[in-house]
């Protein structure tokens, strides 16, 4: 393990390859057999199970409820909604038939042309067309509203260049949607689920965010406004974490899903989409992680606290193992995962490698002459530091470490974010700062002309215009049009 580790490619010198080889290394996924899909390992998968607890709890403590719908739609289905369709038409993947058989030569299987489907089904790239379907049968009065449905899910989308759990064909997601009689309460939803994204990626992933609205560019297909969280990479580039999409009248229109309310008049549906993805795993290790491996914030490792016996013989193992037993419990009662590390086919060296390149946040080495002098070594990973602490209370100690250690990865990623937010005024002061990294704060004449025309030139585009950004007046970096205010431009993934 420790050769391994000195052979991760170091951030300074490429990040892209470093990202890369951490994901496989630190055993979170590998590539598998079909393009452009992975395999998530039980270590990733368990970082996204307690991603998926967290925020299923949040969904809930807001009335919203689980529901799961088809995972095959109807190719008509997304020519309903004329904006929607083109958003994703390129991505799409079409089942056209139902059955296979042997070839006649003997050659292999071939699919049966007797089997050919009356209608084509698309592999779900997401799901608001089969749930307007749906809703039309749920829905006839304002009595029936709201509905606050979400669902866990795969969708997939065929993605020509993939990178694991950044962007691969298919992913993992939560997607909600939600149905309800006005406008005022389904945008109020909107930005209400943004918020749960936003206290969820900071709280909980340790990854300070930027919450604002899309430029009509980037806006979701079919949507009226997509509001996001925006994270900034180690690297300097912009991650979308999370969106929330105001989508008015557009898929109640199409699907013809109306109402009587309470002017006993028919009116169609208010509605909004949201999801997360895998994607925040992609977040989680490239805010944090290091040239050593994974750095995991407490609140989402899989593992909180790791405890090594260090021994000589089964006898000293069997002292140190009455001393932990007590240790482990408390550790349980205080609601931290640990785990107790005596394996006998690994050397503690290795142990402490893997550990370390697994990201858990506290390691715990304790030997036959830390029982007698009654302390144990502590390694806190996000600053791989060591030090010693009084064996009695180490569990109320290591509770409120933790606590401190979530903050301070917090507080490392918010500090690099400033660092690397600034405003430019001027076309060439945008043009040698954007290849610098960060976010730019820049005037903006409000045109997709000229977001496209900023993308073309420097391949950078706007994340977000910031609900509390700066709004005083000025002129567009590149037209010198007038600009009511500053939006943020950055290169993303």
């Amino acid at each position: 393990m420790a050769k391994e580790l000195k052979n991760l490619t170091k951030r300074s010198e490429d990040y892209s390859k470093w990202y890369n080889e951490l994901v496989v290394k630190a055993d979170l996924a590998e590539q598998s057999a079909v393009r452009g899909c992975m395999v998530i390992k039980p270590y990733g998968y368990a970082i996204w199970e307690k991603m998926q607890r967290y925020l299923d709890d949040m969904f809930k403590a807001t009335d919203v409820r689980n529901a799961y719908f088809p995972l095959l739609i109807p190719k008509s289905f997304l020519s309903r909604e004329a904006e929607h369709v083109e958003g994703f038409a390129k991505e799409c993947a079409v089942v056209t038939h139902h059955r296979l058989m042997n070839a006649p030569d003997g050659s292999g299987v071939v699919v049966d042309p007797e089997a050919r489907l009356e209608e084509e089904l698309i592999i779900r790239p997401t799901s608001e067309t089969i749930i307007w379907n749906t809703y039309r049968n749920w829905i006839n009065s304002y009595r029936d509203l709201p509905i606050l449905c979400n669902q866990w899910c795969n969708v997939l989308r065929w993605e020509m260049r993939t990178r694991m759990f950044l962007r691969t064909a298919e992913f993992l997601w939560q997607e909600g949607h939600t149905a309800h009689a006005t406008s005022e309460e389904a945008e109020a939803r909107a930005i209400q689920m943004l918020d749960v994204y936003a206290d969820f990626a900071e709280k909980y992933l340790a990854v300070p965010v930027v919450k604002g609205v899309k430029s009509a560019n980037e806006r979701f297909a079919g949507a009226i406004n997509t509001y996001t969280i925006e994270a900034m990479m180690q690297d300097g580039k912009a991650l979308q974490s999370g969106t929330s999409h105001f989508l008015g009248q557009n898929f109640a229109k199409a699907f013809d899903v109306t109402f009587v309310n309470k002017e006993n008049k028919p009116e169609y549906v208010w509605a909004t989409s949201w999801g997360v993805s895998t994607r925040l795993m992609g977040a989680l290790i490239m805010t944090h992680s290091d040239d050593n491996g994974l750095v995991l914030p407490p609140h989402i490792a899989p593992i909180q606290v790791v405890i090594i016996p260090i021994y000589k013989n089964a006898d000293q193992l069997a002292a140190i193992s009455a001393h932990v037993d007590p240790i482990i419990n408390r550790l349980r009662e205080l609601g931290i995962s640990v785990k107790y590390d005596d394996a006998e086919n690994r050397r503690p060296g290795f142990k402490f490698a893997d550990y370390e390149l697994k990201g858990i946040p506290v390691r715990l080495a304790i030997g036959a002459r830390d029982i007698e002098e009654g302390t144990v070594e502590i390694m806190r990973r996000d600053t791989l530091e060591k030090h010693s602490a009084p064996l009695e209370g180490i569990a109320e100690y290591v509770a409120t470490l933790l606590e401190e250690i979530q903050q301070g990865i917090y507080n490392k990623a918010l500090r690099l974010r400033e660092s690397m937010t600034r405003p430019v005024d001027t076309w060439e002061e945008f043009k040698t700062e954007i290849e610098k990294g960060g976010f730019l704060l820049a005037h903006w004449d409000g045109t997709t002309e000229t977001e496209e025309k900023i993308k073309e030139e420097t391949k950078a585009t706007i994340r977000c215009i910031p609900f509390d950004g700066d709004t005083t007046p000025g002129t567009c970096i590149y037209t010198g049009k007038p600009s009511a205010r500053r939006v943020i431009f950055a290169r993303n993934y």
